[in-house]
């Protein structure tokens, strides 16, 4: 096997998306390996899916910190210790600032469960309901200084039927998340996505 891409996965609940990174990378679809998971929630049950592969495992409380800027400033230091190459946001429910954005230069990528630039921030599902689409769906992108902001990386497109609640189409947007996000990895591993201003280009 060739040489893996070193992720870090930051995470905040249960960690589905973790889930389909790891299954992926285990086989072998993936060339990647996850160097740690971090969460700023002890209860996130994220954590202990990490701990049940034999994942570094970290709960770094924001509450412990005084302010965003130092708890980033710590993230990072953990995240360069472990070395990784590409942070993963996968359900990591806090804004992250320039700093932590200048450490890792178009690499970090988050998945959104709307097709950016539509209902950015919170309660994306909802946002798509109360809005009357017909179709919605998930994006991954690379994170920026704004909110939901950054190059778009993938999308797929999700329909939103007659009698959907804000959970039935959560479900089914997750089914898709679960399938592009690793994705999207995969084409970073394999140094296939670049970013020229506002658009990423792939590569053969």
């Amino acid at each position: 096997m060739g040489k893996r891409l070193k992720i870090g996965v930051l995470v905040s609940g249960s960690g589905t998306n973790l889930q389909s990174i790891i299954d992926r990378c285990q086989d072998g679809s993936l060339p990647a390996v996850i160097s740690c998971v971090i969460s700023n929630n002890e209860k996130a049950y994220a954590l202990e899916r990490a701990r049940r592969h034999g994942i570094t495992a970290i709960c770094l409380k924001h509450t412990d910190f005084n302010g965003r800027t130092a708890y980033d400033a710590e993230l990072v230091k953990v995240l360069q210790s472990h070395g990784v190459e590409l942070v993963v946001l996968a359900g990591f429910m806090r804004i992250i600032t320039p700093g932590f954005i200048e450490a890792f230069p178009n690499a970090i990528m988050n998945i959104h469960p709307a097709l950016l630039p539509a209902f950015p921030g919170l309660h994306a599902q909802r946002q798509a309901l109360e809005y009357g689409v017909k179709v919605t769906g998930c994006t991954v992108h690379f994170v920026d200084a704004g909110t939901d902001t950054g190059p778009i990386v993938m999308q797929a497109i999700v329909s939103v039927e007659e009698n959907d609640s804000e959970d039935t189409l959560s479900a089914r947007i997750q089914m898709e998340e679960h399938r592009i996000f690793p994705e999207a990895i995969r084409l970073f591993a394999e140094g296939r996505l670049k970013v020229d201003g506002r658009k990423v280009v792939y590569s053969k």
